[in-house]
């Protein structure tokens, strides 16, 4: 059930999204409060796990992160140990970016970002080498249209 916020707190986390990066003093005059109002919502919206990190946006492509890789799984098997072991397995692996539990033709799918197709067998040799699928399938993104886009507030 979404949690009820007023149009100021969407107007902070509209501005935290922007990727700009804002001082306390240019958000709070952004949003039309003081400094100390600004970062009391700010401390409120993280307490309700609305706010839950500050990342920083990285151009990818400017560290060798050339390939992009969705990688769909089908469990060969479906018990709450094995998802257990699976998101441990997954996790460990630095490559995979975003990792969810899916409906339709496969059971699970995962994001890679890696450097190439060698970094991308390496990736997919660890992925294989400790659990077992029913089937593994890999789409290559062939160019991010959209990649990393702010909610909709």
């Amino acid at each position: 059930m979404p949690i009820e916020i007023d149009q100021i707190d969407l107007h902070i986390l509209r501005e935290l999204q922007s990727g700009e990066t804002l001082s306390q003093r240019e958000l709070a005059e952004r949003i039309g409060l003081s400094q100390n109002a600004c970062w009391r919502r700010i401390r409120q919206l993280e307490k309700r796990g609305i706010i839950t990190g500050r990342n920083t946006r990285i151009d990818r492509t400017k560290l060798g992160k050339n390939l992009v890789v969705f990688t769909m799984l089908r469990a060969r098997r479906h018990s709450k140990a094995w998802l257990e072991e699976l998101r441990a397995h997954v996790t460990s692996i630095p490559d995979i970016v975003d990792f969810y539990r899916i409906g339709g033709n496969y059971d699970y799918m995962i994001k890679i970002v890696t450097e190439d197709t060698a970094s991308f067998d390496r990736v997919y040799q660890q992925l294989i080498d400790r659990i077992e699928f029913d089937n593994v399938t890999s789409y290559f993104a062939m160019e991010a249209i959209l990649e990393n886009r702010p909610l909709a507030l």
